[in-house]
């Protein structure tokens, strides 16, 4: 399966906030929102970096409660694994495993168009095998 397959069953809303809003705002977007990281972008199009809850508790661990105060940047990953739309939902799983991440923006031509989370693959991989299942038995029983 590819990611654009993917990305056809959820939302491509994709949630950003600016480098230089505060890490309490960023907070609040990502409690309203529900959801676990959001993309760093300065124009909502073009991924400058990705702040995550773990970014975050890291953050307050070494910084303390003045951090809520701090813009994004300063504690923002820079580094962020990015995929393309064509790329196969076996290898994104790989890249997240081996890097460590649960959130992978989706860029075409250098513009954000989607993202990934662990909790995505988990579930598109469980339906996959779900489907084998189901062609398994009924060639069983044919």
């Amino acid at each position: 399966m590819q990611i654009s397959q993917l990305l056809r069953h959820k939302s491509r809303e994709v949630a950003t906030v600016d480098g230089s809003e505060s890490v309490g705002t960023a907070l609040a977007l990502l409690a309203e929102k529900g959801i676990g990281a959001l993309v760093v972008s300065s124009d909502g199009r073009h991924v400058d970096g990705i702040i995550s809850e773990r970014d975050v508790a890291r953050g307050l661990h070494e910084r303390g409660a003045g951090l809520l105060a701090d813009p994004v940047s300063s504690v923002m990953t820079t580094e962020v694994h990015v995929c393309p739309p064509e790329a196969s939902l076996d290898g994104l799983a790989r890249t997240m495993t081996d890097h460590r991440v649960r959130h992978v923006p989706v860029v075409a031509d250098d513009v954000l168009v989607g993202i990934v989370s662990i909790g995505d693959v988990v579930k598109a991989r469980l339906d996959e095998l779900e489907e084998e299942r189901r062609q398994l038995v009924d060639y069983i029983q044919a």
